[in-house]
């Protein structure tokens, strides 16, 4: 209901003998009230919205806003974290969880305080722009290369992750990309260049979802995508899904904690970013790290230098 009762608001009974055009004013004035009573209304919540997003008023203490890839997300990495930071510190963490790509955005555009994020050239451009400030290496895992559980196209006995994708496409197999300019698009993307391949065949899907969804969608058509480690060790005990191939240099997996440049955005919470950064590398929060598992596996490994 609209807080000035706009609806509410009923024209005075109109008495018997008055003229036509005296009921017409009297509906006009009750017209252009209550199309002014609308237009207040709109530019009062114009107002709230603007004040509520606009970082370079004031810059909110206790609150530090953290851009970050799905993966971390997914894995449950953040919600093994971040309470035992908040708890210490007194700071609320608000976590926008996205794609590498979309996190640098709202970096650029400082719409938050500090990123976590996992392609190195992406991030080396972002802070030779001077968008972001001190890049420190937080962690690392891998991608694995998951698919039916049966094997068809053999894929463990790869001679490396470039020939298995070589087999997927060639066969013109489901292969769901998550299509979301996110960090693991980025390898999808590398790998299937440094390939030599085209990746719009047939029965490749590029679906602009996060790393959880594609997860689903790959186990429920019986294809293949590329993934990181830490989600499909938080998800794998629910899919229909098996690792069908791992290691090797090409699919290493590093992230990067970056603080968004304060000069450039004066009115972000750069000291509640720089504590939440420094807190994630010291010895307390790189433990915890290597302590986050899932049935005994660790799904990131600290890397703090």
């Amino acid at each position: 209901m609209n807080p000035f009762k706009i609806d509410g608001l009923d024209r005075e009974p109109i008495k018997t003998g008055t003229s036509l055009a005296t009921q017409q004013l009297t509906a006009l004035t009750h017209h252009q009230l209550q199309e002014a009573l609308i237009t207040m209304n709109r530019l009062l919540l114009l107002f709230i919205l603007l004040f509520a997003l606009s970082g370079s008023l004031q810059a909110n203490p206790q609150v530090v806003r953290l851009a970050t890839t799905t993966s971390t997300y997914n894995s449950g990495l953040l919600g093994h974290l971040l309470p035992h930071f908040e708890k210490q510190h007194g700071i609320t963490v608000q976590v926008l969880s996205v794609g590498t790509g979309q996190a640098l955005k709202l970096g650029q555009d400082g719409d938050v305080d500090l990123v976590i994020t996992h392609a190195p050239v992406a991030e080396e451009a972002f802070v030779e722009a001077g968008h972001g400030i001190e890049p420190r290496s937080l962690m690392y895992n891998d991608y694995v290369l998951v698919g039916p559980k049966n094997d068809p196209l053999n894929l463990e006995q790869a001679e490396g992750i470039l020939d298995a994708l070589e087999k997927i496409h060639q066969r013109n197999r489901v292969f769901v990309s998550r299509g979301d300019d996110s960090g693991t698009h980025k390898k999808e993307l590398e790998l299937w260049e440094l390939a030599g391949l085209q990746p719009g065949f047939r029965n490749y899907r590029a679906v602009g979802q996060g790393m959880g969804r594609v997860l689903t969608m790959t186990s429920e058509m019986k294809g293949y995508t590329l993934t990181d480690r830490g989600t499909w060790l938080a998800m794998r005990s629910r899919l229909d899904l098996a690792l069908l191939y791992e290691g090797g240099i090409d699919l290493a997996n590093p992230y990067q904690v970056i603080l968004v440049n304060p000069q450039r955005h004066p009115g972000i919470n750069h000291r509640g970013a720089r504590l939440l950064r420094d807190w994630l590398l010291s010895e307390t929060g790189q433990a915890l790290i290597n302590g986050f598992t899932v049935d005994d596996e660790p799904l990131f490994f600290a890397d703090a230098n």
